[in-house]
Order: structure tokens, then C-alpha cells, then sequence
């Protein structure tokens, strides 16, 4: 027998915290449950290209540290090809996964600068790294992007960044030189928020 069950409301929408590092990531919180865990590495041993690190932290609306966010990274090697979309090298995967420090709220990853990649509508994007973010509070998981602060020619044809007004937001989504790395802090909320994308 089939039951009907059209009469059943919608439960509400739920977020993904606040143990969404036990879940997800569960090293960071303490949990050493397994041999390699998943998305620990983005880019493999055999990766070519500049070999960076990414720093950054992720802040409320208040200013505090949000030390329970998790990113996820996408991104494409440094010829600018995704992994499953062409040939990359042996053990590149292109896709991580980042949580901060539960004490400083600080977050980082080592990684490859990646190369332009070619967009849908067959304009060249600039370098960047996809991020998604999902957090307590957060019913749906944030989009948006990391730019490179030393790619501004590509910075300044790249067809997301020309969506953005007014101009001076684009400056939510590119990365600072800091040292030997780069440095993006992502805003959840307020005057300073980072540009969240639709996708």
C-alpha cells in the first residue's frame, strides 16, 4: 500500500552549524577518524606553477571572528584547467577543504596560483579561486571568489569582476600581496561585506 504524502508541511531550513568541523572536517576539530581526510590536499605533489599560500579570516557583522565557517576551495590548475574539463596532473584535484583556527579565527591553505580560464561566454577570466562558505547562521552556502592584488590587467577584463557595482566593491573579492602568499578577508555582513555571488 502507498501512503499519500501530500499533507506533510515543509520542515524549516536548517544550518550548518555549529559542529559543522565534525562533520566536515573532522581533523580540525580533534577527531583523527581518518587514514587521509577528505580535501585536505588541493593541488597533489606533481602540481606545476607557483606554489602560494592563502590566508585570511572570515568576520560577522559585528567584526568578530567567525571560527566555526568552513570553506570549501575550487580551482583550476595553473595552465587554467579544471580538473574533470581537461588533463591535469596526477593528483591535482582542484577542490579542498579549509577550516580556521578555532583560537585566532585565522584560516590557510597552500595551493597553486591558477591560470586564467576560459568563461562560458568565451571571454578569459582573470586568476582566481572559487570559494564556498557555510557557517552557523547560514541556511544556504556563499559563493564568491578570491582575485589576485598582482593580476590587474587580467583583474580589469575579467567578465565577473565587470558585473560588480559600484566599481570600488570588486575590492571585497581580490587579494592582497601579503609576503609570500596572499590575503583575503571575507566580510558576512555591514559596510565592508564581500560580494557574494548568485550561482
Amino acid at each position: 500500500m502507498v501512503q499519500k504524502l501530500d499533507y506533510l508541511k515543509e520542515s524549516p531550513s536548517q544550518t550548518a552549524g555549529p559542529y559543522v568541523h565534525i562533520g566536515l572536517a573532522p581533523r580540525a576539530a580533534g577527531f583523527d577518524i581518518y587514514a587521509r581526510e577528505l580535501g585536505h590536499d588541493i593541488t597533489g605533489p606533481n602540481a606545476k606553477g607557483e606554489r602560494i599560500t592563502v590566508s585570511g579570516i572570515v568576520t560577522d557583522g559585528t567584526g568578530a571572528p567567525v571560527k566555526d565557517v568552513l570553506i570549501e576551495v575550487w580551482q583550476a590548475n595553473a595552465a587554467g584547467v579544471y580538473p574533470g574539463a581537461g588533463e591535469v596532473e596526477p593528483g591535482f584535484r582542484g577542490w579542498g577543504r579549509v577550516v580556521p583556527d578555532f583560537e585566532t579565527g585565522e584560516w590557510t591553505f597552500d595551493t597553486v596560483k591558477p591560470g586564467p580560464v576560459m568563461g562560458r561566454d568565451g571571454r578569459m577570466m582573470a586568476p582566481h579561486i572559487n570559494l564556498w562558505l557555510v557557517a552557523r547562521g547560514i541556511n544556504t552556502g556563499l559563493n564568491t571568489r578570491l582575485y589576485f592584488g598582482d593580476e590587474e590587467a587580467a583583474n580589469a577584463t575579467d567578465p565577473v569582476l565587470d558585473l560588480i557595482e559600484p566599481a570600488h566593491r570588486r575590492q571585497t573579492l581580490i587579494a592582497s600581496v601579503d609576503g609570500s602568499g596572499y590575503r583575503l578577508d571575507i566580510c558576512l555582513q555591514g559596510d565592508n561585506e564581500t560580494v557574494f555571488l548568485d550561482v
